[in-house]
């Protein structure tokens, strides 16, 4: 009696493992369905490549939706104006600039400190979307990433003119390109609950 329980029990967890193993096989990859999500989402950016590149390592996180894929592309742009932050900070440091490529950098440091602080306070805001006042969190959320983009504006303006270090402003104007690229696919997500 006992051979038999052991040998009924045994084809119960073959057939359950085989069963599991087509109905797993059957669902669609919840990691492919989120990185989907994310593809089709960033199709109604400015950079849709940038925007998905930048977002799809975060799939797990996002999910699918709308919110968590803004917040999570408000982080990224953050990051990103961090790192740049501290590059520039090191290259203000650096040997051989002119007194005006010191001031340039400065400035350049200074806004991408505002930068950042104003995708903060989008983020901090984007966390509370619910409720009545939804347009109007919604309204400042996008004057402070607009103000952020302004703010890398003004940045690459510093290095305007001949008197520039060419190299110095080829690599600045790179690095912001690259934070007002992650800052602008923020417009493009509709956050509506």
């Amino acid at each position: 009696m006992e051979g038999c329980c052991n040998y009924n029990h045994y084809n119960f967890l073959t057939v359950f493992l085989i069963l599991l193993a087509f109905t797993t096989a059957a669902r669609p990859d919840s990691g492919e369905t989120n990185r989907e999500f994310i593809r089709t989402s960033c199709k109604s950016t400015t950079y849709p490549n940038l925007c998905f590149s930048s977002l799809s390592s975060r799939s797990s996180v996002i999910g699918v939706s709308p919110q968590l894929l803004a917040n999570e592309s408000l982080s990224v742009s953050i990051e990103t104006a961090q790192s740049t932050s501290a590059m520039m900070i090191k290259v203000a440091h650096s040997q051989g600039m002119t007194p005006r490529e010191v001031g340039a950098m400065q400035d350049c440091v200074e806004e991408l400190s505002d930068t950042v602080s104003e995708l903060r306070k989008s983020l901090g805001e984007m966390k509370q979307l619910r409720g009545r006042d939804f347009d109007m969190k919604m309204s400042d959320i996008q004057t402070w990433v607009s103000a952020a983009l302004t703010n890398e504006d003004t940045c690459t303006e510093g290095f305007a003119g001949k008197a520039m270090n060419g190299k110095l402003k080829t690599v600045v104007r790179g690095k912001i390109v690259e934070v007002a690229h992650m800052t602008s696919k923020c417009f493009g997500f509709d956050q509506h609950p």
